[in-house]
C-alpha cells in the first residue's frame, strides 16, 4: 500500500540540502524495505562463513547480501527472515538494526580515542541498538552507562545488553537531569533523541499518523531540555554525538545551532566517503532514503569547550571478600581474570576490577537496573547460574554443555520440555552452533528448562 506523506512535511523540506521531492516521494511509494543486521564481534566465530562471493555471507539461516560501508560488522540482508526462529538471534550473535544509524561508528571513531579507557553514556538507549554497537567499539577497560527513562523500556534494554555478553556496562533508569549528579564525568555522550519519527515513515505507518508540525515543535523543545539537562555530566573536551530519525530542520540543524549559541559547544566535522551518498548539511549529516540504502537519519558531533576541568573524584574500593569455597565455585564457572565480584541481595555480579570504583560511584548517584554480568546465587555450595552468565563472554570453557540442533533449540527457546539422551547431570549449558542459549538442570527423571519465561518464543 503506497505511503501517503504529509503535505506539510514535504513543504517544510523544500530547500533543505539533499531533498529531492520527486525521488523522496518515489522511494516511499515503492514499498521497498531494507533489512540489515550488525554482527556481535565477541561472538563472531562460527557466525559468519564466507561463500564463493566475497560480498555474500551466511549467519545461521541468514544470507548477507552486501556489507554496509560505514561500519565494520554491518550487513544488508537479501531478504527479511523470521528472526524469532533463528537461535543465534536469541544467543546475541547479531542485532537487527537500521543501516543508517550504524553511522554512529564513524562519529565515535573520528571524535574519540578508542585505544584509551573511556566513560560513555548512551542517554536514550532503548531498545539497545546503539548501546550494543558502542560495546563493540570501546575497549574492555572502558565503561558504558546505558540509560532509559521509561522503566518498562529499561527492562527491554537490559535484555538486549545481556544478550551482547559484555561486563563493562551499567544499565540505568534515570531522567537526563539526574546526570548532573555526576558532573564532568563522561568522555562521550550519545543522545539519540526522541523525535517526530519522519525518518521511519517507510517502515512504520503509525509514525505517519502521529506526525504533525506541532509535534515537531514539541519534540524540538524536548530535545533542547534533554541536552541542557544532561550536558553538565560531560567533561570539558568531551564529545556529544546527537542524532534523530527525523527530517525536520527544527529537530536537527537548528538544534545544532542552539547548542553552539546557547551551550557554547563546538561542532565537529567528519570525513565522509563521497560514494556513501551521505549529505553534509549545516553542522550535521543527513541520510535520505532515496540516496542511501537505509532510513531517514541525522547525526552531528560536538565538543564541549566550556565547563570545569576537575576530574570526578573516585574513592578506591577494595573488592568484596568471598570465601575460598565460593571462589572455587566461581572459578569453575567464570573466567575470573581481571574481574571483581559483588553481592547484592544474595545475587553475585561481576564487573571488570578496574571499573569497581566507577561502579560504586555511579551506584550511589543513579538508579541502577543492572551492572556488569549477573552470575547467580550460591546455595549449599552450588552455583544456581543466571541466564546472563550463559550469554556472557566470561563463561568458563569448563562449564558442562550440550549442543542442540535447530528444532531442539526452538523447543528450548519456547521453554518447552526437552528430551535429550545424555549422561550429564545438574546445571548444563545448552548451545546451538557452539553459541550458548541458556541453562537446563538435568535431574534423574526429567530435565528442567530454565530459559527465562519473559523471553520465551510465543509464536508457533
Amino acid at each position: 500500500m503506497p505511503v501517503q506523506l504529509p503535505i506539510e512535511l514535504l513543504r517544510s523540506l523544500e530547500g533543505v540540502k539533499g531533498f529531492d521531492t520527486e525521488a523522496f516521494i518515489n522511494i516511499h511509494e515503492s514499498g521497498e524495505q531494507v533489512t540489515s543486521i550488525r554482527v556481535n564481534p565477541y561472538k563472531a566465530s562460527n557466525v559468519k562463513s564466507e561463500t564463493s562471493n566475497a560480498n555474500s555471507l551466511h549467519v545461521s539461516r541468514l544470507t548477507f547480501h552486501e556489507k554496509i560501508p560505514w561500519t565494520e560488522n554491518g550487513y544488508y540482508l537479501a531478504s527479511r527472515p523470521s528472526f524469532t526462529f533463528d537461535p543465534l538471534f536469541h544467543a546475541g550473535c547479531y542485532y537487527v538494526q537500521e543501516a543508517s544509524s550504524m553511522f554512529l561508528e564513524q562519529a565515535l571513531k573520528q571524535t574519540a580515542d578508542l585505544s584509551q579507557p573511556l566513560r560513555v553514556l548512551d542517554l536514550c538507549a532503548a531498545p539497545g541498538g546503539k548501546s550494543t554497537h558502542l560495546l563493540s567499539l570501546i575497549s574492555k577497560e572502558s565503561l558504558l552507562v546505558t540509560n532509559e527513562v521509561i522503566r518498562s523500556r529499561a527492562n527491554i534494554l537490559n535484555d538486549n545488553i545481556v544478550k551482547w555478553g559484555c561486563s563493562n556496562v551499567i544499565v540505568t533508569n534515570d531522567d537526563p537531569r539526574d546526570f548532573q549528579r555526576v558532573k564532568n564525568y563522561f568522555d562521550v555522550m550519545v543522545v539519540d533523541a526522541p523525535c517526530s519519527g519522519s525518518g521511519l515513515f517507510r517502515r512504520d505507518a503509525e509514525a505517519i499518523e502521529e506526525w504533525s508540525e506541532q509535534n515537531v515543535a514539541l519534540c524540538s523543545q524536548r530535545q533542547q531540555r534533554i541536552l541542557a539537562d544532561v550536558l553538565p555530566g560531560l567533561k570539558k573536551g568531551g564529545v556529544l554525538i546527537y542524532s534523530t530519525c527525523s527530517y525536520s530542520e527544527q529537530e536537527n540543524e537548528l538544534i545544532g545551532k542552539w547548542l553552539e549559541d546557547e551551550l557554547k559547544i563546538k561542532n565537529e566535522k567528519l570525513k565522509i566517503d563521497l560514494k556513501w551518498n551521505i549529505v553534509q548539511s549545516e553542522g550535521g549529516y543527513r541520510f535520505w532514503p532515496d540516496k542511501v540504502r537505509g532510513e531517514g537519519f541525522f547525526i552531528a558531533c560536538f565538543r564541549k569547550t566550556s565547563g570545569n576541568d576537575e576530574e570526578t573524584y573516585l574513592r578506591k574500593i577494595k573488592p568484596e571478600k568471598f570465601s575460598v569455597k565460593e571462589m572455587e565455585i566461581l572459578n569453575k564457572n567464570v573466567n575470573t581474570e581481571g574481574l571483581a565480584f559483588l553481592r547484592h541481595e544474595e545475587i553475585i555480579y561481576t564487573v571488570p576490577e578496574n571499573l569497581l570504583a566507577d561502579i560504586n560511584f555511579l551506584s550511589s548517584k543513579l538508579r541502577v537496573v543492572n551492572c556488569g554480568t549477573r552470575i547467580g546465587e550460591i546455595i549449599k555450595d552450588k552455583l544456581i547460574p543466571d541466564h546472563a552468565l550463559a550469554l556472557s563472554s566470561i563463561i568458563s570453557d569448563k562449564s558442562s554443555r550440550i549442543e542442540l540442533d535447530h528444532e531442539q533449540s526452538i523447543q528450548y527457546l519456547k521453554k518447552k520440555e526437552l528430551r535429550l539422551e545424555t549422561d550429564k547431570k545438574g546445571w548444563t549449558l545448552v548451545t546451538h552452533q557452539d553459541h550458548p542459549l541458556g541453562w537446563i538442570n538435568i535431574l534423574p527423571n526429567r530435565i528442567n528448562n530454565y530459559y527465562p519465561k519473559e523471553l520465551r518464543i510465543l509464536k508457533d
